[in-house]
Protein backbone atom coordinates (compact mmCIF):
# COMPACT_ATOMS: atom_id res chain seq x y z
CA UNK A 1 0.00 0.00 0.00
CA UNK A 2 0.70 3.09 -0.84
CA UNK A 3 0.60 6.64 0.95
CA UNK A 4 -1.08 9.85 -1.30
CA UNK A 5 2.52 10.85 -0.05
CA UNK A 6 4.41 7.96 -2.01
CA UNK A 7 5.50 6.55 1.12
CA UNK A 8 4.14 3.24 2.66
CA UNK A 9 1.19 3.03 4.52
CA UNK A 10 2.36 1.53 7.67
CA UNK A 11 -1.30 -0.63 9.72
CA UNK A 12 -0.56 -1.03 13.43
CA UNK A 13 -2.19 -2.21 16.39
CA UNK A 14 0.21 -1.44 19.15
CA UNK A 15 -0.33 2.89 19.37
CA UNK A 16 2.22 2.31 22.27
CA UNK A 17 4.51 4.97 22.11
CA UNK A 18 7.80 2.57 22.52
CA UNK A 19 6.00 1.06 18.96
CA UNK A 20 5.33 4.31 17.27
CA UNK A 21 8.72 5.67 17.73
CA UNK A 22 9.93 2.79 16.27
CA UNK A 23 7.93 2.57 13.55
CA UNK A 24 8.19 6.39 12.67
CA UNK A 25 12.64 5.81 13.03
CA UNK A 26 12.56 2.58 11.05
CA UNK A 27 9.67 3.78 8.10
CA UNK A 28 9.88 8.03 8.59
CA UNK A 29 8.44 8.60 4.95
CA UNK A 30 5.78 6.35 5.96
CA UNK A 31 1.85 6.77 7.06
CA UNK A 32 1.22 4.97 10.06
CA UNK A 33 -2.49 4.07 10.35
CA UNK A 34 -3.98 2.71 13.48
CA UNK A 35 -6.34 -0.24 13.64
CA UNK A 36 -8.30 -1.86 16.03
CA UNK A 37 -6.22 -5.46 17.64
CA UNK A 38 -9.13 -7.69 17.30
CA UNK A 39 -10.18 -6.95 13.11
CA UNK A 40 -6.03 -6.88 12.31
CA UNK A 41 -5.21 -10.13 14.70
CA UNK A 42 -8.11 -12.54 13.05
CA UNK A 43 -6.74 -11.60 9.39
CA UNK A 44 -3.41 -11.92 10.37
CA UNK A 45 -3.91 -15.56 12.26
CA UNK A 46 -6.14 -16.59 9.21
CA UNK A 47 -3.21 -16.08 6.95
CA UNK A 48 -0.44 -17.19 8.87
CA UNK A 49 -1.81 -19.34 11.42
CA UNK A 50 0.12 -22.46 10.31
CA UNK A 51 3.23 -20.67 10.15
CA UNK A 52 2.31 -18.81 13.83
CA UNK A 53 1.67 -22.55 15.22
CA UNK A 54 4.86 -24.26 13.48
CA UNK A 55 7.19 -21.69 15.32
CA UNK A 56 5.29 -21.93 18.33
CA UNK A 57 6.40 -24.98 18.76
CA UNK A 58 9.74 -25.21 16.37
CA UNK A 59 11.35 -21.76 16.63
CA UNK A 60 13.68 -21.78 18.61
CA UNK A 61 14.82 -25.62 18.29
CA UNK A 62 15.76 -23.65 14.53
CA UNK A 63 17.41 -20.50 15.96
CA UNK A 64 19.18 -22.59 18.78
CA UNK A 65 19.37 -25.94 18.49
CA UNK A 66 21.37 -26.20 21.60
CA UNK A 67 19.44 -24.64 23.91
CA UNK A 68 16.21 -26.69 22.94
CA UNK A 69 14.97 -29.56 24.85
CA UNK A 70 13.66 -31.28 21.57
CA UNK A 71 16.60 -33.46 22.02
CA UNK A 72 16.75 -35.12 25.65
CA UNK A 73 20.74 -35.93 25.41
CA UNK A 74 23.12 -35.17 22.51
CA UNK A 75 25.64 -37.91 21.02
CA UNK A 76 28.52 -36.70 24.08
CA UNK A 77 26.14 -36.75 26.66
CA UNK A 78 24.70 -40.00 26.01
CA UNK A 79 28.07 -41.07 25.24
CA UNK A 80 29.26 -40.26 28.68
CA UNK A 81 26.10 -41.30 30.39
CA UNK A 82 27.15 -44.92 29.09
CA UNK A 83 30.93 -44.59 30.53
CA UNK A 84 29.42 -43.71 33.38
CA UNK A 85 27.12 -46.45 33.77
CA UNK A 86 29.49 -48.98 32.52
CA UNK A 87 32.71 -47.52 35.18
CA UNK A 88 29.50 -48.15 37.74
CA UNK A 89 28.48 -51.41 37.06
CA UNK A 90 32.48 -52.85 36.53
CA UNK A 91 33.59 -51.19 40.18
CA UNK A 92 30.62 -52.84 41.75
CA UNK A 93 31.39 -56.74 40.32
CA UNK A 94 35.41 -56.21 41.05
CA UNK A 95 35.21 -53.82 43.74
CA UNK A 96 32.44 -53.87 45.64
CA UNK A 97 33.14 -52.62 48.83
CA UNK A 98 35.36 -49.37 47.81
CA UNK A 99 32.56 -48.63 45.07
CA UNK A 100 29.92 -48.55 47.69
CA UNK A 101 31.95 -46.16 49.71
CA UNK A 102 32.89 -44.19 46.38
CA UNK A 103 29.16 -43.64 45.75
CA UNK A 104 27.89 -42.69 48.98
CA UNK A 105 30.45 -40.42 49.31
CA UNK A 106 29.61 -38.74 45.93
CA UNK A 107 25.86 -38.69 47.19
CA UNK A 108 26.74 -36.94 50.31
CA UNK A 109 28.88 -34.81 49.09
CA UNK A 110 25.89 -33.81 46.47
CA UNK A 111 23.58 -33.74 49.23
CA UNK A 112 24.97 -31.94 51.64
CA UNK A 113 26.26 -29.53 48.55
CA UNK A 114 23.27 -28.53 47.68
CA UNK A 115 22.07 -27.93 51.18
CA UNK A 116 24.52 -25.98 52.62
CA UNK A 117 24.45 -23.73 49.20
CA UNK A 118 20.82 -23.25 50.36
CA UNK A 119 21.44 -21.99 53.79
CA UNK A 120 24.03 -19.95 51.59
CA UNK A 121 21.46 -18.13 50.02
CA UNK A 122 19.30 -17.57 52.62
CA UNK A 123 21.91 -15.77 54.35
CA UNK A 124 22.23 -13.42 51.89
CA UNK A 125 18.77 -13.26 50.80
CA UNK A 126 17.32 -12.64 54.23
CA UNK A 127 19.92 -9.95 54.74
CA UNK A 128 19.57 -8.36 51.00
CA UNK A 129 17.84 -4.78 50.48
CA UNK A 130 14.77 -5.22 48.79
CA UNK A 131 14.66 -3.00 45.38
CA UNK A 132 11.30 -0.74 45.29
CA UNK A 133 9.70 1.95 43.86
CA UNK A 134 7.23 4.00 44.32
CA UNK A 135 4.13 2.95 41.26
CA UNK A 136 3.37 4.76 39.35
CA UNK A 137 0.27 7.10 39.62
CA UNK A 138 0.23 9.10 36.54
CA UNK A 139 -1.73 7.30 34.38
CA UNK A 140 -0.79 9.30 31.24
CA UNK A 141 3.02 7.61 31.76
CA UNK A 142 1.66 4.06 31.67
CA UNK A 143 3.13 1.92 28.84
CA UNK A 144 0.75 -0.48 27.39
CA UNK A 145 0.95 -3.69 29.91
CA UNK A 146 0.33 -7.59 28.07
CA UNK A 147 -1.13 -9.90 29.85
CA UNK A 148 -0.84 -13.45 29.11
CA UNK A 149 -3.25 -16.55 30.73
CA UNK A 150 -2.72 -19.68 28.98
CA UNK A 151 -5.58 -22.01 30.07
CA UNK A 152 -6.59 -25.78 29.47
CA UNK A 153 -9.71 -27.28 31.04
CA UNK A 154 -10.30 -24.41 33.28
CA UNK A 155 -14.00 -22.89 32.76
CA UNK A 156 -14.50 -23.87 36.55
CA UNK A 157 -11.81 -20.90 37.41
CA UNK A 158 -12.50 -18.55 34.84
CA UNK A 159 -15.26 -16.17 36.37
CA UNK A 160 -12.71 -15.77 39.31
CA UNK A 161 -9.88 -15.42 37.20
CA UNK A 162 -12.02 -12.61 35.46
CA UNK A 163 -13.17 -10.35 38.87
CA UNK A 164 -8.85 -10.82 39.78
CA UNK A 165 -8.01 -9.41 36.46
CA UNK A 166 -10.64 -6.22 36.29
CA UNK A 167 -9.25 -5.36 40.07
CA UNK A 168 -5.51 -4.90 38.95
CA UNK A 169 -5.04 -0.95 39.61
CA UNK A 170 -4.60 0.01 36.04
CA UNK A 171 -6.10 1.67 33.27
CA UNK A 172 -7.97 -0.65 30.94
CA UNK A 173 -7.28 0.96 28.22
CA UNK A 174 -4.04 0.00 28.47
CA UNK A 175 -4.41 -3.34 29.29
CA UNK A 176 -3.62 -6.34 26.68
CA UNK A 177 -5.03 -9.39 28.27
CA UNK A 178 -4.74 -12.69 26.32
CA UNK A 179 -6.93 -15.53 27.20
CA UNK A 180 -5.37 -18.36 25.17
CA UNK A 181 -6.75 -21.86 25.10
CA UNK A 182 -6.74 -24.46 23.09
CA UNK A 183 -8.91 -24.78 20.05
CA UNK A 184 -10.27 -27.88 21.01
CA UNK A 185 -11.19 -26.80 24.83
CA UNK A 186 -14.73 -26.22 23.59
CA UNK A 187 -16.12 -25.12 27.19
CA UNK A 188 -13.69 -22.86 28.37
CA UNK A 189 -13.31 -20.92 25.21
CA UNK A 190 -16.50 -20.53 24.78
CA UNK A 191 -17.06 -19.03 28.58
CA UNK A 192 -13.89 -16.81 27.82
CA UNK A 193 -15.77 -15.54 24.40
CA UNK A 194 -18.68 -14.94 26.76
CA UNK A 195 -16.97 -12.47 29.09
CA UNK A 196 -14.90 -10.68 26.46
CA UNK A 197 -17.21 -7.91 26.73
CA UNK A 198 -16.71 -7.21 30.14
CA UNK A 199 -12.80 -5.45 29.89
CA UNK A 200 -9.88 -5.37 27.47
CA UNK A 201 -9.37 -9.27 26.88
CA UNK A 202 -9.59 -10.88 23.48
CA UNK A 203 -9.30 -14.97 22.98
CA UNK A 204 -6.52 -16.42 21.31
CA UNK A 205 -7.30 -20.04 20.25
CA UNK A 206 -4.47 -22.46 19.81
CA UNK A 207 -4.12 -24.77 16.99
CA UNK A 208 -3.91 -28.41 17.96
CA UNK A 209 -1.03 -29.86 17.97
CA UNK A 210 2.25 -31.54 20.13
CA UNK A 211 3.76 -30.98 22.74
CA UNK A 212 0.56 -29.95 24.24
CA UNK A 213 2.53 -27.69 26.91
CA UNK A 214 2.07 -24.20 28.34
CA UNK A 215 4.82 -22.80 26.64
CA UNK A 216 3.44 -23.67 23.50
CA UNK A 217 0.42 -21.81 24.05
CA UNK A 218 2.30 -18.99 25.25
CA UNK A 219 4.43 -18.81 22.53
CA UNK A 220 1.46 -18.84 19.93
CA UNK A 221 -0.45 -16.11 22.05
CA UNK A 222 2.75 -13.70 22.55
CA UNK A 223 3.03 -13.29 18.80
CA UNK A 224 0.11 -11.02 19.48
CA UNK A 225 1.35 -9.25 22.21
CA UNK A 226 1.12 -5.38 22.00
CA UNK A 227 2.81 -4.25 25.08
CA UNK A 228 5.93 -2.70 26.22
CA UNK A 229 6.07 -5.23 29.33
CA UNK A 230 4.31 -8.81 29.48
CA UNK A 231 3.27 -10.86 31.91
CA UNK A 232 2.45 -14.22 32.50
CA UNK A 233 -0.88 -15.12 34.85
CA UNK A 234 -2.28 -18.67 35.75
CA UNK A 235 -6.31 -19.24 35.83
CA UNK A 236 -6.02 -19.26 39.83
CA UNK A 237 -3.77 -16.47 40.20
CA UNK A 238 -4.40 -13.26 42.09
CA UNK A 239 -1.86 -10.71 42.20
CA UNK A 240 -1.49 -8.07 44.40
CA UNK A 241 -3.66 -4.96 42.70
CA UNK A 242 -0.79 -2.39 42.08
CA UNK A 243 1.54 -4.96 40.79
CA UNK A 244 1.86 -3.57 37.26
CA UNK A 245 2.49 -0.38 38.68
CA UNK A 246 5.29 -1.44 40.63
CA UNK A 247 6.55 -3.33 38.03
CA UNK A 248 6.57 -0.40 35.20
CA UNK A 249 8.54 1.90 38.41
CA UNK A 250 11.47 -0.87 38.63
CA UNK A 251 11.63 -1.45 34.94
CA UNK A 252 11.95 2.42 34.59
CA UNK A 253 14.37 3.05 37.29
CA UNK A 254 16.14 0.13 37.74
CA UNK A 255 18.96 -1.27 35.67
CA UNK A 256 18.66 -1.33 31.85
CA UNK A 257 20.02 -5.60 31.86
CA UNK A 258 17.30 -6.13 34.29
CA UNK A 259 14.83 -8.10 31.44
CA UNK A 260 12.48 -9.93 33.85
CA UNK A 261 11.09 -9.11 37.47
CA UNK A 262 10.00 -12.00 39.31
CA UNK A 263 6.86 -11.30 41.82
CA UNK A 264 6.70 -13.21 45.13
CA UNK A 265 4.20 -16.51 44.75
CA UNK A 266 2.19 -18.09 47.63
CA UNK A 267 -0.84 -20.12 48.41
CA UNK A 268 -4.45 -18.09 49.52
CA UNK A 269 -5.51 -21.63 50.87
CA UNK A 270 -1.84 -22.24 52.38
CA UNK A 271 -3.75 -23.14 56.03
CA UNK A 272 -5.99 -25.82 54.69
CA UNK A 273 -4.38 -29.39 55.37
CA UNK A 274 -0.38 -30.06 56.25
CA UNK A 275 0.26 -30.94 52.21
CA UNK A 276 -0.95 -26.90 51.83
CA UNK A 277 1.21 -25.75 54.68
CA UNK A 278 4.33 -26.96 53.91
CA UNK A 279 3.52 -26.09 50.32
CA UNK A 280 3.33 -22.87 51.41
CA UNK A 281 6.15 -23.23 53.57
CA UNK A 282 7.94 -24.38 50.49
CA UNK A 283 7.23 -21.43 48.55
CA UNK A 284 8.03 -18.78 51.40
CA UNK A 285 11.90 -20.30 51.30
CA UNK A 286 12.00 -20.49 47.65
CA UNK A 287 10.30 -16.80 46.59
CA UNK A 288 11.05 -14.92 49.60
CA UNK A 289 14.24 -16.06 50.76
CA UNK A 290 16.40 -18.19 48.34
CA UNK A 291 15.70 -15.92 44.98
CA UNK A 292 16.65 -13.05 46.94
CA UNK A 293 20.09 -14.75 47.70
CA UNK A 294 20.94 -15.74 43.94
CA UNK A 295 19.50 -12.17 42.73
CA UNK A 296 21.96 -10.76 45.51
CA UNK A 297 24.94 -13.58 44.37
CA UNK A 298 24.56 -12.93 40.68
CA UNK A 299 23.59 -16.31 40.34
CA UNK A 300 21.38 -17.31 36.89
CA UNK A 301 17.70 -17.32 38.59
CA UNK A 302 14.95 -20.25 37.71
CA UNK A 303 11.91 -18.01 37.08
CA UNK A 304 8.57 -19.16 38.60
CA UNK A 305 5.73 -20.48 36.66
CA UNK A 306 3.92 -17.07 36.84
CA UNK A 307 3.80 -13.76 37.52
CA UNK A 308 7.37 -13.14 35.46
CA UNK A 309 6.97 -9.58 33.67
CA UNK A 310 9.33 -9.20 31.01
CA UNK A 311 10.16 -6.59 28.78
CA UNK A 312 8.61 -7.84 25.73
CA UNK A 313 11.27 -6.83 23.24
CA UNK A 314 14.21 -8.66 25.12
CA UNK A 315 11.31 -11.71 25.25
CA UNK A 316 11.14 -11.50 21.43
CA UNK A 317 15.50 -11.68 20.63
CA UNK A 318 15.12 -14.61 23.08
CA UNK A 319 12.77 -16.86 20.88
CA UNK A 320 10.50 -16.60 24.17
CA UNK A 321 9.36 -20.21 25.59
CA UNK A 322 11.12 -23.81 25.08
CA UNK A 323 7.81 -25.81 24.14
CA UNK A 324 10.03 -28.60 24.70
CA UNK A 325 10.61 -27.60 28.56
CA UNK A 326 8.00 -28.44 31.10
CA UNK A 327 9.96 -25.72 33.21
CA UNK A 328 9.92 -23.38 30.43
CA UNK A 329 10.19 -20.80 33.17
CA UNK A 330 13.29 -22.35 35.07
CA UNK A 331 14.84 -22.17 31.81
CA UNK A 332 14.17 -19.34 30.88
CA UNK A 333 15.76 -17.55 33.22
CA UNK A 334 18.88 -19.51 32.63
CA UNK A 335 18.66 -18.52 28.84
CA UNK A 336 18.70 -14.51 30.43
CA UNK A 337 21.84 -14.77 32.28
CA UNK A 338 24.04 -16.62 29.89
CA UNK A 339 22.54 -13.45 27.11
CA UNK A 340 23.88 -10.92 30.06
CA UNK A 341 20.44 -9.98 30.94
CA UNK A 342 19.18 -9.84 35.11
CA UNK A 343 15.87 -11.28 37.04
CA UNK A 344 15.14 -9.00 39.41
CA UNK A 345 12.80 -9.87 42.74
CA UNK A 346 9.49 -8.01 42.54
CA UNK A 347 7.81 -6.53 45.98
CA UNK A 348 4.37 -8.12 45.05
CA UNK A 349 2.47 -11.25 45.79
CA UNK A 350 0.55 -13.39 43.79
CA UNK A 351 -1.90 -15.70 45.27
CA UNK A 352 -2.41 -19.14 43.93
CA UNK A 353 -4.06 -22.01 44.73
CA UNK A 354 -2.05 -25.16 46.30
CA UNK A 355 -2.68 -28.78 45.32
CA UNK A 356 -4.43 -30.13 48.09
CA UNK A 357 -4.56 -33.90 47.53
CA UNK A 358 -1.36 -35.61 47.31
CA UNK A 359 -1.84 -36.95 43.77
CA UNK A 360 -2.14 -33.33 42.19
CA UNK A 361 0.75 -32.09 44.36
CA UNK A 362 2.83 -35.38 42.73
CA UNK A 363 1.95 -34.47 39.58
CA UNK A 364 2.35 -30.84 39.90
CA UNK A 365 5.74 -31.61 41.71
CA UNK A 366 7.18 -34.22 39.14
CA UNK A 367 6.89 -31.93 36.45
CA UNK A 368 8.83 -29.71 38.02
CA UNK A 369 11.69 -31.86 38.86
CA UNK A 370 11.96 -33.25 35.36
CA UNK A 371 11.89 -29.85 33.76
CA UNK A 372 14.74 -29.04 36.12
CA UNK A 373 16.80 -32.14 34.73
CA UNK A 374 15.96 -30.81 31.36
CA UNK A 375 17.16 -27.36 32.64
CA UNK A 376 20.51 -29.03 33.38
CA UNK A 377 20.63 -31.19 30.42
CA UNK A 378 20.13 -28.55 27.91
CA UNK A 379 22.69 -25.89 29.56
CA UNK A 380 25.40 -28.14 29.87
CA UNK A 381 25.82 -29.46 26.21
CA UNK A 382 28.38 -26.83 26.42
CA UNK A 383 29.81 -26.49 29.92
CA UNK A 384 32.64 -24.35 28.60
CA UNK A 385 30.17 -21.92 27.15
CA UNK A 386 27.77 -22.25 30.19
CA UNK A 387 31.17 -21.02 32.14
CA UNK A 388 32.46 -18.34 29.66
CA UNK A 389 28.42 -16.32 29.39
CA UNK A 390 27.54 -16.41 33.43
CA UNK A 391 31.03 -16.73 35.40
CA UNK A 392 32.86 -19.08 37.71
CA UNK A 393 29.56 -18.01 40.61
CA UNK A 394 27.41 -18.65 38.00
CA UNK A 395 28.71 -21.87 36.63
CA UNK A 396 28.63 -23.13 39.93
CA UNK A 397 25.55 -21.41 41.12
CA UNK A 398 24.27 -23.53 38.35
CA UNK A 399 25.24 -26.49 39.68
CA UNK A 400 24.55 -26.52 43.14
CA UNK A 401 21.01 -24.74 42.63
CA UNK A 402 19.81 -26.53 39.47
CA UNK A 403 21.40 -29.54 39.48
CA UNK A 404 21.72 -29.62 43.04
CA UNK A 405 17.71 -29.64 43.69
CA UNK A 406 17.54 -32.74 41.39
CA UNK A 407 20.40 -34.60 43.10
CA UNK A 408 19.36 -33.57 46.60
CA UNK A 409 15.78 -35.05 46.04
CA UNK A 410 17.11 -38.74 44.40
CA UNK A 411 20.26 -38.57 47.20
CA UNK A 412 18.05 -38.50 50.31
CA UNK A 413 16.27 -41.88 50.15
CA UNK A 414 19.50 -43.41 49.02
CA UNK A 415 21.25 -42.04 52.11
CA UNK A 416 18.52 -43.28 54.46
CA UNK A 417 19.10 -46.57 52.52
CA UNK A 418 22.68 -46.69 53.69
CA UNK A 419 22.41 -45.88 56.71
CA UNK A 420 19.88 -47.96 57.62
CA UNK A 421 21.36 -51.05 56.35
CA UNK A 422 24.92 -49.88 57.38
CA UNK A 423 23.35 -49.66 61.29
CA UNK A 424 25.02 -51.83 63.79
CA UNK A 425 21.36 -53.10 64.76
CA UNK A 426 21.16 -54.68 61.01
CA UNK A 427 22.12 -58.15 61.36
CA UNK A 428 22.02 -58.84 57.41
CA UNK A 429 25.01 -57.05 56.31
CA UNK A 430 28.23 -59.93 56.69
CA UNK A 431 30.71 -57.74 57.69
CA UNK A 432 29.35 -54.93 59.94
CA UNK A 433 33.33 -52.90 60.89
CA UNK A 434 33.67 -52.67 56.99
CA UNK A 435 30.54 -50.92 56.53
CA UNK A 436 31.39 -48.11 59.67
CA UNK A 437 32.70 -45.46 57.03
CA UNK A 438 29.41 -45.69 54.67
CA UNK A 439 27.49 -45.64 58.23
CA UNK A 440 29.58 -42.33 59.21
CA UNK A 441 29.36 -40.97 56.15
CA UNK A 442 25.39 -40.99 55.36
CA UNK A 443 24.87 -39.99 58.94
CA UNK A 444 26.92 -37.32 59.20
CA UNK A 445 25.25 -36.24 55.59
CA UNK A 446 21.60 -37.10 56.42
CA UNK A 447 22.18 -35.77 60.30
CA UNK A 448 23.56 -32.12 59.04
CA UNK A 449 21.45 -31.97 55.55
CA UNK A 450 17.94 -32.83 57.32
CA UNK A 451 18.96 -30.21 59.83
CA UNK A 452 19.69 -27.29 58.00
CA UNK A 453 16.30 -28.32 56.08
CA UNK A 454 14.40 -28.61 58.84
CA UNK A 455 16.46 -24.52 59.97
CA UNK A 456 14.95 -23.54 57.09
CA UNK A 457 11.60 -24.63 57.10
CA UNK A 458 11.20 -22.60 60.34
CA UNK A 459 13.04 -19.45 58.93
CA UNK A 460 11.02 -19.22 56.05
CA UNK A 461 7.34 -17.97 57.13
CA UNK A 462 9.20 -15.03 59.03
CA UNK A 463 8.34 -12.31 56.47
CA UNK A 464 5.16 -13.38 55.93
CA UNK A 465 4.40 -13.17 59.63
CA UNK A 466 3.44 -17.12 59.77
CA UNK A 467 4.60 -17.77 62.89
CA UNK A 468 1.57 -20.37 63.12
CA UNK A 469 2.80 -21.84 60.28
CA UNK A 470 6.64 -22.44 62.22
CA UNK A 471 5.92 -25.63 63.91
CA UNK A 472 5.23 -27.46 60.54
CA UNK A 473 8.90 -27.04 59.58
CA UNK A 474 9.63 -29.67 62.06
CA UNK A 475 7.79 -31.59 59.63
CA UNK A 476 9.65 -31.20 56.66
CA UNK A 477 11.39 -34.74 56.81
CA UNK A 478 8.48 -36.18 55.50
CA UNK A 479 7.72 -33.33 53.30
CA UNK A 480 11.00 -33.93 51.20
CA UNK A 481 10.11 -37.71 51.29
CA UNK A 482 7.40 -37.09 49.06
CA UNK A 483 9.64 -34.78 46.99
CA UNK A 484 12.11 -37.50 46.09
CA UNK A 485 9.10 -39.65 45.25
CA UNK A 486 8.19 -37.07 42.69
CA UNK A 487 11.85 -36.89 41.23
CA UNK A 488 11.94 -40.59 40.75
CA UNK A 489 8.35 -40.48 38.97
CA UNK A 490 10.03 -37.66 36.82
CA UNK A 491 12.76 -39.63 36.43
CA UNK A 492 10.87 -41.82 34.62
CA UNK A 493 9.25 -39.80 32.55
CA UNK A 494 12.39 -38.53 31.58
CA UNK A 495 13.11 -41.27 30.15
CA UNK A 496 9.55 -42.70 28.51
CA UNK A 497 7.51 -39.11 28.37
CA UNK A 498 10.48 -36.36 28.40
CA UNK A 499 7.72 -33.84 27.22
CA UNK A 500 4.37 -34.62 28.65
CA UNK A 501 2.77 -31.93 30.49
CA UNK A 502 0.97 -33.00 33.80
CA UNK A 503 -1.78 -30.40 34.32
CA UNK A 504 -2.52 -29.26 37.43
CA UNK A 505 -6.24 -29.38 38.38
CA UNK A 506 -7.41 -25.68 39.83
CA UNK A 507 -10.68 -24.67 41.43
CA UNK A 508 -10.57 -27.40 44.04
CA UNK A 509 -9.96 -25.64 46.99
CA UNK A 510 -12.67 -24.75 49.80
CA UNK A 511 -10.56 -21.77 50.74
CA UNK A 512 -11.06 -18.36 48.89
CA UNK A 513 -9.37 -16.23 51.04
CA UNK A 514 -5.87 -14.19 50.55
CA UNK A 515 -3.54 -14.37 53.24
CA UNK A 516 -1.42 -11.18 53.14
Amino acid sequence: MVAPSGGPIVITADTSVENLHWLRAAYPAALISAIAPEPLRAKFASRFGARLADDAVYGLARAAPSLSARTVLNRDQALILAGIASITVGALVFQPTLASRLFVGFLSLGFAGGIMFRALLAWFGSTARQATACPVSCDASLPVYTILVPMYGEANVLPRLIRSLLLLDYPHDRLDIKLIVEADDFETAELADAMVDRGPFEVIRVPPGRPRTKPRACNYGFKFARGEFTVIYDAEDRPERDQLRKAVALFRTGPRDIACLQARLNFYNADENWLTRLFALDYALWFDVLLPGLERLGVPMPLGGTSNHFRTSVLRKMGAWDPFNVTEDADLGVRMAQLGKRVAMLDSTTFEEAPTHLHAWLKQRSRWLKGYMQTWLVHMRDPRELRRRSGWHGFFGFQLFIGGSVVMALANPLLWLVFLLSSPWHATLPDLASDRIALAVSLAGLVSGNAVMIWLALIAPRRRGWSGFAPYGLTVTLYWALISIAAYRGLWQLATRPFHWDKTAHGISRHGRVRS
